[in-house]
């Protein structure tokens, strides 16, 4: 099976499993992660999610905070004019 195939068929069971595995750095039986598989659940965990939640459920999502204007009231609603 290949990589993309495996991916495809991921279950949120095994998803749960994987981020558990990459939380705590070891697998259900107690065996430590090596620095390679840890790597390989998360890009499995960033696959998954990219397919099947919503971006602010994504890992490492940081939400966009509202932007805020740093003139006075109403100059958002006037053009800018630069003067030479």
């Amino acid at each position: 099976m290949d990589y993309k195939t495996l991916l495809d068929n991921l279950t949120p069971e095994v998803y749960e499993n994987l981020k558990r595995a990459i939380e705590l750095g070891k697998w259900p039986d107690g065996r430590a992660l090596t620095q390679e598989q840890r790597a390989t659940c998360m890009q499995a965990v960033i696959a998954y999610e990219h397919k099947h939640l919503p971006p602010e459920q994504h890992t490492g999502f940081i939400p966009p905070k509202p932007h805020q204007h740093c003139g006075e009231p109403g100059d958002d609603e006037q053009p800018v004019t630069w003067k030479h």
